[in-house]
């Protein structure tokens, strides 16, 4: 079955919440390995224009926010740890609508999976964020409006925990922090593969 590798390097190195998109599950070792895309580095820079969070303010007002999940940028002398799981032709359209606005980039030549010898052939693809969700991040930001989720945070954090040993610590050294706050807050129709919480 014909298809591509998709590298995840935020929600999608849970492959919980990677396959609920596809609908099925994923076998690590077998469709879903530990892998490291070189020449770019991650960011808190995708502003998610679709829905706002809500927060509880400590006097009982709400505040809303602009969501801000992870990103790439280009970056000749960095690199990114996270995941590659097989994605069939059939499963692509799913997961493009998941990742609406950002552009599916091929990163064949970029990309390096932790197992020797490597048990993956074919092309490798990852989600590089267009300008407009860049720019709406940064307007967030400025106008003090822009928030990562707190529920998110924890997603990612958690599944880099799983993903092996050292690989927490090396999305935390290797991801520049946040410059807006994460905060608990709460929004219409949180999707299922994002109610996904590791420990």
């Amino acid at each position: 079955m014909s298809g591509v590798w998709v590298f995840g390097y935020g929600s999608l190195v849970s492959p919980e919440s990677f396959g609920h998109t596809l609908g099925r599950g994923f076998e690590r070792g077998v469709d879903f390995h530990p892998a490291v895309l070189r020449g770019y580095g991650r960011r808190w820079n995708y502003g998610v224009m679709s829905f706002v969070g809500r927060s509880e303010e400590p006097d009982g007002s709400t505040r809303e926010w602009s969501i801000v999940a992870l990103g790439l940028e280009a970056s000749s002398d960095e690199t990114v740890n996270g995941v590659i799981g097989w994605v069939t032709d059939d499963e692509l359209p799913s997961l493009d609508a998941r990742e609406r606005n950002y552009d599916r980039v091929d990163v064949t030549d970029l990309t390096e999976v932790a197992v020797v010898p490597s048990p993956v052939e074919g092309r490798i693809v990852t989600y590089v964020p267009q300008p407009a969700p860049i720019e709406y991040y940064r307007a967030a930001r400025d106008r003090g409006e822009a928030a990562v989720e707190q529920r998110y945070w924890d997603l990612v954090d958690g599944a880099f925990a799983d993903l092996g040993p050292g690989e927490q610590e090396r999305y935390r050294t290797s991801t520049p922090p946040p410059d807006i706050p994460i905060v608990a807050m709460h929004r219409d129709g949180i999707p299922a593969r994002h109610q996904v919480r590791k420990p």
